[in-house]
């Protein structure tokens, strides 16, 4: 079974999404860390409810990725936007046999957090990468535990594609939430964000 992990903010600089976020919310976030297989670093704001927020750009320091990047980063351009969700399993194995096109899962590692996330071989996920990323954490840590309380809650997650009756018919087996709605429009996705100066768009 899946269960929603996080959302994540892609941008072309980890400073340029992170002011981005900040400024839409009122919050600060904080340093995440960096993941080396991908060439990519992030900055984490936590959310109600165990959720967090991932800002993750490709990390200028880095030698290079080891495979195609993850969340299509390698060809992402334009302002920091709303470009992927996350949905952690109890059985990745199990759950990957479901899901084709979801990927094939990479080990990584950060301090004491070890899990495991599904990448397709293109780094791009199905249904134009509206198709939630889908990993396993294997350790007892989990990010949204340390981060510091904001005030910030994820109200509802808004998925949109031309097939989003097929994507909700592919996902609602494994996941169960009242936060992810599916509608039919352009591709995009789009969150609705309690902060303590009052609900805020995020797209």
């Amino acid at each position: 079974m899946l269960a929603l992990d996080h959302i994540a903010v892609a941008c072309e600089t980890l400073d340029e999404g992170r002011r981005w976020v900040e400024g839409l919310l009122g919050v600060e976030m904080v340093p995440g860390g960096r993941h080396a297989r991908f060439g990519t670093h992030n900055m984490l704001l936590g959310l109600a409810d165990g959720l967090y927020l991932e800002v993750i750009a490709i990390d200028p320091e880095a030698t290079g990725a080891q495979q195609p990047r993850w969340f299509d980063l390698d060809s992402f351009g334009g302002p920091p936007r709303l470009g992927n969700w996350i949905c952690r399993s109890t059985d990745l194995d199990a759950d990957l046999a479901r899901l084709p096109g979801a990927g094939t899962p990479v080990s990584l590692t950060r301090g004491d957090l070890a899990w495991r996330m599904a990448v397709p071989d293109t780094g791009i996920l199905p249904f134009n990468d509206c198709h939630p990323a889908i990993m396993q954490w294997d350790c007892e840590a989990h990010p949204a535990a340390r981060l510091p309380e904001a005030g910030c809650a994820l109200r509802e997650l808004v998925v949109t594609h031309p097939e989003a009756r097929d994507l909700r018919a592919r996902l609602s087996p494994l996941l169960q939430t009242p936060l992810v709605r599916y509608q039919e429009g352009p591709v995009a996705l789009s969150a609705i964000i309690d902060t303590p100066s009052g609900p805020r768009a995020l797209a």
